[in-house]
This record gives structure tokens, C-alpha cells and sequence, in this order.
């Protein structure tokens, strides 16, 4: 049996990824323009997402899970850059929660990193 919290990030690593497929639009508006195929990276990102947060709740793959996990987090951070740096993609967000959405980046890498 895993710990709770095991779970739980697992869960919403894939409540995440299903958001990528209930909310496309929103996810397309903040990816940076210097990234190409922003529809594919969205469902290519949401599937993976779900996949790592699958294989987070189970024991025999949940080491792999959690570097790819902190992995995504890694390839985000652009991003969350990109969010603060244009008024378009920071969907109406006050500064300050996209400020503070980096360094949660980091605090869930260390939670992924629990399970390696």
C-alpha cells in the first residue's frame, strides 16, 4: 500500500491532464509562441500527464513516474515565464499568483521526488 499523499498527487496529476482535453483553448493561449503545434503539445501533454499520474499510484512504476513528473514540471516552467511576461496569457491572474506559481513548481518537484 502507498501513502495517501501518494495518491493524492497522483490523482491530480491526472485531473490535470484530463483538463487538457475539457479546457484545450486555455492551455493553447499561454504555451509561448516559439513553440510549435500548440493543439498537439496540449493533448500530447495532457496524455502524458495522465500516464505519469497513473503510473505514480502504482508501486512498480511509480520511480519512473516521479522523474517524469518532476521532468514536465522542468519543461513547464517556460510556461509560467511566458504567463508573466505576456498580459495575454496571464488570463486577468494578479502578478503576484503567477509569481508565486513558480516556486509551487518546485515545491511539487520535491513532493514527485518523495517517490523516486
Amino acid at each position: 500500500m502507498l501513502p495517501w499523499h501518494q495518491y493524492l498527487m497522483g490523482v491530480l496529476i491526472v485531473l490535470a491532464g484530463m483538463n487538457h482535453f475539457r479546457k484545450p483553448k486555455l492551455y493553447e493561449s499561454i504555451i509561448p509562441p516559439y513553440i510549435p503545434a500548440h493543439s498537439t503539445m496540449v493533448m500530447v501533454s495532457g496524455i502524458v500527464e495522465m500516464a505519469l499520474g497513473f503510473m505514480l499510484m502504482n508501486k512498480n512504476s511509480q520511480e519512473v513516474a516521479a522523474w517524469g513528473i518532476i521532468a514536465m514540471l522542468i519543461i513547464f516552467i517556460p510556461v509560467h515565464i511566458y504567463m508573466l511576461q505576456d498580459e495575454k496569457a496571464a488570463m486577468k491572474m494578479p502578478k503576484w499568483v503567477l509569481i508565486l506559481r513558480l516556486p509551487l513548481q518546485f515545491g511539487l518537484m520535491y513532493w514527485a521526488y518523495l517517490y523516486t
